[in-house]
Formats: structure tokens, C-alpha cells, sequence
């Protein structure tokens, strides 16, 4: 309990918790015509307490729910734990306190969030989750269909290399995507006996690609025979990259991820970058989707106990065939990964476009 009391007060005293205000349409403060309760009479709070939010996958993330949560005219809270899993429960509660309607808990442990998850529901509070297992029926689990992104990036790899070769692993148990995209990777071992995993490795201590960078460049330095990284978390493929840069590896590794950003793009399409395909969805509409589920909950409608969003296979070949540079080429080149119709019921507003 003290070491709860402390961290509170050493954030509150150095404005470290994150509690920042969507703007709201004045129109839509009023409520949005012909929508179910509460959404007709507007005033509607929602909160996000998020346990990762370092990379641009979780800025572009964030923007979504930004976009998503105006559209509707919702207040909205952001409550960022920066990893801290301890934390992130006490947020909940904050949360709690703040009278919120509904919240988002985007990422987390399993064992930290489903008893403050519980709290949340005992408030008479809506709860859905975002890649965190809160392992309860009343929330609705939003997910990229890990699995799918996951099989999507080690079939190119099976395409480029064969059925046989020497890899190197980059996970870290304990989170749900990352735990799923595992599900994947140890079917495709045993699918194919000829892949052989050398070194798996891992970490998420920020900053997370240099952290990881330092992990695979002793990786390389003691398996030289590698031939493919899978990094399925592009802050672990950035890291690989380095590495391999590093090492003068460029054109004897192949690096095979998971999410995509515009630093993202650029670095695949650097001259001889290693880095060749990833599965992505596009996270600004991952985050309108969580808070489309979240707002439909509100409505008592039920989204599904889970709400899959899914992925697209992109190559570094897309890439440059394609000249797209950035995520919003991306969107205009590839229409399937701008948009996702999911939980898009008649009467809810989408963002602009």
C-alpha cells in the first residue's frame, strides 16, 4: 500500500498521469440524432488506460481513438501507464473515480487488470480490452487477429526461404498479442521441422528497438548461420534492423514483423534493408474500432466477445512497386487497410476522412 500511495503522489506532484480532453463538437455535446441512449442527449465520458505507448504504432493508436471519440462528441480521458502494471490498476480506479461511462484497457497483464477490470464492472462501468486477456464474459476483446498476422508474415517467410533454415525469435511472454503471435510461430515449427529456432530473445525496456538491438546483435555475433528474424512487434523488428545493419548482415537476413508505421515504411524501403515484409493493421482504425465497440456496449448493443480487426500482408516489394511512402499512401494504395467495417451501426457517426 505504500509503495501504491507513493507512486501516486510522485506522479500527481510531477503531472506524470496523462488526463487529456478530446475536443468535442458543439453539435455533437448535445448528442447525435437518432442514436440509442446515452448517445442521444451527448455528456458521454469514456476513458483509455493504456500499459504500452511508446513506438508509432501506439501514436497512430491513440490518434484513432482520438478521431473515433470526436466523431461520437465524447469526453475522453487518457490515462497512460508507460508499462508500470501496478500503476495501470491504480488508473483504473482513477478512472472510476472520474465518473467515466466506459473505458478502453488497451495492453496489460492479465493478473493486474482483471481484478481492477472487475472493479470497473462493480461501478456499473462498460469495459472493453484491447490485446490484454481480463478473462471476464462482460468485456468484449478487441483484437488484430494475432494469429492471422502472425501466419500472414511466416508464409512469406516460408515463400522467400524454403521450408528450412535457421531463425532467430524476438518475444516476450506475458502480453496477449505477442502471447498469440506465439500460438502461430510454435505451429509453424512444428508444421515445418526443417525451421529451426537458434535463439529466441526479448525485451520491452524502453527504449524498446535500442533495447532489443543490443539483444540481437549478441545474438548474431553467436549464430552466424541465421537466416530469418522473426519480430512480430515492429519496435522488435526495428531493433533487429539495427543489428543487422550493424553487423553488415543486410543481405543475408531476412527480417519478418508484425504493425507497420511511416518510420516503418521508410526503413523497409531503405536500399538493401533486410527488413522484408510485415502483417499489419492499421492502428489509428484499430483504435476507432475499440472505441466503436465501446460506444456500441454503451448503446446495449453487443459488439461480440470479440471484435477482430484484420490484417494485410505488406512486402517490401508492395513498397516500392507501389512508391509508398508513408502510412496515408498506404490507405490510398491499398483501400483494405484504411478502413475496417467492423461495429459500424447505422447510427454512429465515423471520423472524418
Amino acid at each position: 500500500m505504500k509503495t501504491t500511495i507513493g507512486r501516486r503522489a510522485l506522479l500527481a506532484a510531477a503531472g506524470g498521469i496523462a488526463l487529456l480532453g478530446a475536443s468535442i463538437s458543439p453539435a455533437l455535446a448535445q448528442g447525435i440524432e437518432g442514436a440509442p441512449a446515452p448517445w442521444d442527449k451527448g455528456g458521454v465520458k469514456i476513458a483509455l488506460v493504456r500499459y504500452l505507448s511508446t513506438g508509432d504504432f501506439f501514436q497512430a493508436y491513440l490518434s484513432g481513438v482520438q478521431r473515433q471519440a470526436e466523431a461520437l462528441g465524447a469526453e475522453l480521458r487518457i490515462l497512460d501507464s508507460r508499462q508500470d502494471a501496478a500503476l495501470q490498476a491504480d488508473m483504473m480506479d482513477q478512472a472510476i473515480g472520474l465518473g467515466v461511462d466506459g473505458i478502453i484497457v488497451q495492453h496489460g497483464l492479465t493478473e493486474s487488470m482483471k481484478p481492477a477490470v472487475q472493479r470497473a464492472l462493480d461501478a456499473g462501468i462498460k469495459v472493453v480490452a484491447f490485446d490484454v486477456n481480463v478473462e471476464n464474459e462482460a468485456v468484449p476483446q478487441i483484437e488484430q487477429n494475432d494469429r492471422e498476422l502472425a501466419r500472414l508474415a511466416l508464409e512469406q517467410a516460408i515463400k522467400d526461404h524454403g521450408e528450412s533454415f535457421e531463425a532467430g525469435y524476438v518475444y516476450v511472454a506475458g502480453i496477449a498479442p505477442l502471447d498469440r503471435r506465439d500460438e502461430t510461430w510454435r505451429e509453424f515449427k512444428q508444421r515445418y521441422p526443417g525451421i529451426e529456432e537458434v535463439a529466441t530473445f526479448g525485451t520491452l525496456d524502453n527504449p524498446i528497438a535500442n533495447s532489443v538491438a543490443n539483444q540481437a546483435g549478441a545474438v548474431l555475433r553467436a549464430n552466424p548461420g541465421i537466416e530469418v528474424m522473426f519480430a512480430p512487434y515492429d519496435e522488435f523488428a526495428k531493433g533487429v534492423k539495427i543489428a543487422v545493419d550493424e553487423a553488415g548482415l543486410s543481405g543475408d537476413i531476412d527480417i519478418y514483423s508484425a504493425d507497420i508505421s511511416t518510420a516503418d515504411i521508410q526503413a523497409m524501403r531503405e536500399p538493401g534493408s533486410a527488413w522484408a515484409a510485415t502483417a499489419a493493421t492499421n492502428p489509428a482504425v484499430v483504435g476507432e474500432v475499440c472505441v466503436r465497440a465501446l460506444a456500441s456496449l454503451l448503446a446495449g448493443d453487443n459488439p461480440g466477445a470479440q471484435v477482430i480487426v484484420p490484417p494485410t500482408l505488406i512486402t517490401q516489394d508492395d513498397l516500392n512497386e507501389r512508391d509508398i511512402q508513408s502510412m496515408e499512401q498506404l490507405g490510398q494504395k491499398l483501400p483494405q487497410f484504411a478502413h475496417a467495417d467492423v461495429v459500424t451501426p447505422d447510427w454512429m457517426p465515423l471520423p472524418k476522412r
